[in-house]
């Protein structure tokens, strides 16, 4: 049930987020329903094709797309009247992030039974989508942003495999990888939390390669 309504939750917010991103982009109401789609069902269509899980959870069960439509038809009329599009669709991004971060590791859990295939299930179910988003839509990629994004996601899976391998019941090890995912991506949009970037140096000049090599 809790799964359940992680994953209902979670395709629910990241297609609002996809939506936004067509309003940005002043889309018609089909642009606002495939950018809905596509966000919302893009990083567990992904789980499941690399779980060789079949049929995708959304052919075996269409209401996920219904979610998704209906998400997109409610935008198209409502979204103008949200003052800062952009603002909201970061939050709700982070929202979606700390839901499908957990959804994904638990799938990721039990078709394998493997913790670290449960980690990468969790952060790739959470990003995928968004990752889509942005590249459909010409936006500045997630990806590319300073502020912590994947490692919240790798962040709430190791939450939540981790209390499950401590043998803590099903909504309490959700409840932890939710809070620590979205609180990590809270603070990465409030505070501007970064992790140390690489740092390039000079190097090696090759043309004094070559004149080593010549004595």
């Amino acid at each position: 049930m809790l799964l359940t309504v992680l994953d209902y939750a979670g395709i629910a917010v990241f297609a609002a987020t996809g939506a936004l991103a067509a309003s940005r982009k002043q889309l018609d109401l089909i642009g606002f329903l495939f950018f809905a789609a596509v966000t919302g069902l893009g990083g567990g269509t992904l789980r499941d094709l690399v779980l060789g899980l079949s049929p995708v959870f959304w052919v075996a069960d269409p209401t996920h797309i219904i979610v998704c439509v209906l998400i997109g038809l409610f935008l198209f009329f409502t979204a103008h009247r949200v003052e800062s599009r952009y603002r909201l669709l970061i939050w709700l991004d982070a929202v979606g992030l700390a839901a499908y971060s957990v959804l994904g590791a638990a799938k990721g859990l039990a078709a394998t039974g493997s913790p670290t295939i449960a980690i990468i299930m969790g952060a790739l179910t959470a990003t995928f989508g968004g990752i889509m988003r942005d590249l459909i839509a010409h936006e500045p990629s997630v990806l590319l942003r300073p502020e912590i994004y994947i490692t919240a996601a790798l962040a709430g899976a190791c939450g939540f495999t981790a209390g499950q391998a401590l043998g803590m019941p099903a909504y309490a090890s959700s409840a932890c990888g939710v809070v620590i995912a979205f609180a990590l991506r809270g603070g990465a949009i409030h505070y501007g939390w970064t992790l140390p970037r690489y740092k390039p140096r000079p190097g090696r000049n090759p043309e004094d390669s070559l004149k080593k090599r010549e004595r």
